[in-house]
């Protein structure tokens, strides 16, 4: 029993060593995950996602997933598309006027932020 005292306590020093740096990569993770999250801010007490501006970031990264989503339907289209086609796209069902709103409205932001482009009859098309 003696005898096995050293390798017990080896490994329980090893186990230890181990433990902190699982710690330390979970908090990494963490910060990470932070770091990634879209920014939301409160406005008349609701949470609201921001959009940023396309010249503030490079990546479309920072953009909440179903705006990443919207854009990307967008820039697969031949050419300009309207919202019915998009809501199509997403699952939406577009034989409603008003579930197609707050997706006309997450598109008009996009470009109000330099992420897509809003033609005059109302389709929309991605900035090269």
């Amino acid at each position: 029993m003696t005898k096995q005292l050293p390798e017990v306590q080896i490994e329980r020093d090893e186990l230890a060593i181990a433990e902190r740096v699982l710690s330390r990569l979970a908090e990494q993770a963490q910060a990470d995950a932070e770091a990634a999250a879209p920014v939301s801010a409160k406005v008349a007490g609701r949470a609201v996602l921001l959009i940023p501006h396309r010249s503030d970031v490079t990546d479309e990264g920072a953009l909440p997933g179903v705006y990443r989503r919207i854009l990307a339907i967008v820039r697969e289209a031949d050419g300009p598309v309207q919202v019915r086609a998009v809501g199509e796209r997403l699952g939406l069902d577009a034989s409603v006027r008003g579930k197609l709103e707050p997706l006309r409205a997450k598109m008009t932001k996009l470009a109000d932020r330099g992420w897509l482009h809003k033609r005059p009859d109302g389709r929309f098309t991605a900035h090269p």
